[in-house]
């Protein structure tokens, strides 16, 4: 199937196979953060790595961060997996219209259009 669309036209519906490519991308994040987790937590590869790991306390500080973000970005991908299963998936949480098709092949795992987003970001 062929769509065309100019330039600054927006589409939010979203076909089947638009459906499949994002549930294979977040399918794909997954793996990714689920495998950069068990790195991340996983025992130093040797005792020299082990040394420098003791002695630079900045990258202590990094893998904490990296871990961090990369749980956040696993629970998104889990949660947007969840609505794909729920048929609440591309709608935004706050003003419960669709997320613009274009934003969710960005970010698949979207719980926000792109004008709620905004405001969210912008209240402290």
């Amino acid at each position: 199937m062929v769509t065309h669309q100019t330039v600054g036209e927006s589409t939010t519906q979203l076909s089947a196979e638009d459906l499949a490519a994002l549930r294979d991308n977040l399918y794909e994040q997954r793996v990714f953060r689920q495998e950069q987790l068990r790195q991340l937590a996983g025992p130093a590869t040797s005792r020299a790595e082990d040394r420098l790991q003791r002695q630079a306390a900045a990258q202590v500080e990094v893998r904490i961060k990296l871990t961090a973000s990369a749980r956040m970005v696993l629970a998104d991908v889990e949660a947007a997996l969840a609505r794909m299963r729920e048929g609440s998936y591309g709608t935004c949480h706050l003003c419960r219209r669709p997320i613009d098709r274009q934003r969710l092949m960005i970010v698949p795992q979207a719980r926000y259009c792109a004008r709620c987003q905004q405001v969210k970001e912008a209240v402290p």
